[in-house]
């Protein structure tokens, strides 16, 4: 698939599946819930009875990925294992079993002139997604889409193209076979960054472009790109351990924010400790951390407590290490914690662990980020754990949509109004 093509070949192959994919949206928009229903569990059957084939084109993968010396967060994020495909296929299911999103009255009222108006929820059309590493997404773009009406063209990175080949061939031929009609679901099969200079042109066709990456990526689609587009940059997550925090639930919270899967943008990656509890819990929380084999970067007065821990620099602030890396700082007061979490982070997904509700109720309302917690895991934020089925991705903007994306998120509405007659005067 990854033959020389020239750039005119490559734009119009692009045109080609964009017109494709237009068609299919207007057939998709009209397609009874029970029908695109049908299509995503037969999606679900196939991942499942093919996943030897999946697991065979994702070693290639995985092999060209220890040659190219990924690193074992971003091997981890590749790999498709029969746990993963097992979960890709069950949140087929579970979109199949969520509220069609579409045709929903979100609104009506009546005019003085009597004009009869109604807000409905409506697909948005043609959807762009770019995406590295993770195969997953192929099968949860894919399915959410799908239910909120929507064809999908897929990028994937070149270090999973085997594994996103046999994903999507694999759901396309399942959903043809019930009805989905040809162009709903693609892949764009070229690697290269020049297809998708071309794509982010195409907005003829493409009505959303979202990015699923590092930042280097999604700014370059950014900046590029013609058609509106929703992202988050980094994931900057923080825990802050209150004063008058419950120790033992504050080393649970920060283990697993920190180090179930560090190679993710919900891990957290800056532990704040407020000063009145530092020395009683500092000693504690970096006797765990080293256990966990985490290397711990901190501010001067962390260092006073544990020495053996790397000094900290401006720029460890602001660096999303999707690693066994965490920087620590201790702040005089909540004060100071809010402020450092808005100044540093990336208004993606911060934690308070405290006793104390009303500093908790600050924290949740002060702090301007997508997911705010109050004594729970940052890793939460998922589409999944909120309940939205397999997610499309998380937004940190504030128009449109914000945290986790799920069928909801992939509509826009129009005004549908009836008349009897009336002219504006």
């Amino acid at each position: 698939m990854n033959k020389t093509f020239t750039e005119d070949e490559i734009r119009n192959t692009l045109l080609e599946m964009g017109e494709r994919a237009k068609l299919a949206a207007h057939r998709l928009s009209t397609m009874t819930t029970s029908e695109k229903n049908d299509c995503l569990r037969a999606m679900a059957d196939a991942l499942e009875a093919e996943s030897a084939n999946l697991k065979k084109e994702n070693a290639k993968d995985l092999e060209l990925g220890r040659k190219a010396g990924l690193s074992p967060a971003m091997l981890d994020r590749l790999a498709l294992t029969d746990k993963i495909i097992k979960s890709m296929a069950s949140g087929l299911r579970e979109v199949a079993e969520l509220e069609d999103p579409v045709g929903k009255e979100l609104g009506s009222w009546i005019r003085p002139n009597e004009l009869d108006i109604h807000k409905v929820s409506v697909p948005i059309g043609v959807i762009a997604i770019i995406y590295e590493s993770r195969p997953n997404v192929t099968a949860d773009a894919t399915g959410l889409c799908l239910k909120a009406g929507n064809a999908v063209i897929l990028r994937g990175g070149k270090e999973a193209i085997n594994s996103n080949i046999a994903l999507a061939h694999c759901l396309t031929r399942a959903g043809l076979a019930m009805g989905l009609p040809d162009g709903a679901v693609q892949l764009i099969p070229w690697t290269d960054r020049a297809a998708v200079n071309l794509m982010l042109k195409m907005d003829k066709y493409i009505d959303l472009v979202m990015p699923r990456g590092g930042e280097s990526l999604i700014r370059t689609v950014v900046e590029n790109s013609t058609i509106p587009v929703i992202k988050h940059y980094k994931g900057i997550c923080h825990v802050y351990v209150d004063s008058e925090a419950d120790i033992n639930m504050a080393l649970r919270i920060i283990e697993n924010a920190k180090c179930q899967r560090p190679g993710v943008c919900n891990a957290a990656e800056t532990l704040l400790i407020h000063k009145d509890i530092s020395a009683k819990f500092a000693p504690k929380i970096a006797a765990l951390l080293k256990k966990c084999g985490v290397e711990m970067r901190g501010d001067s007065e962390f260092r006073k407590l544990i020495p053996d821990a790397r000094a900290a620099t401006e720029e460890d602030w602001t660096t999303e290490y999707l690693d066994l890396i965490i920087s620590i700082r201790i702040v005089p007061t909540l004060d100071a914690a809010i402020e450092h979490i808005n100044f540093y982070g990336s208004k993606h997904s911060d934690a308070i662990v405290t006793e104390n509700r009303s500093s908790a109720k600050r924290f949740l309302n002060e702090v301007d980020s997508a997911a705010v917690y109050h004594n729970a895991s940052t890793r939460f934020t998922d589409g999944g754990e909120f309940g939205m089925g397999a997610e499309i991705g998380i937004s940190t903007d504030k128009i449109h949509a914000r945290g986790p994306m799920g069928l909801v998120e992939l509509t826009s509405y129009k005004y549908i109004i009836y008349g009897n007659g009336q002219c504006r005067k």
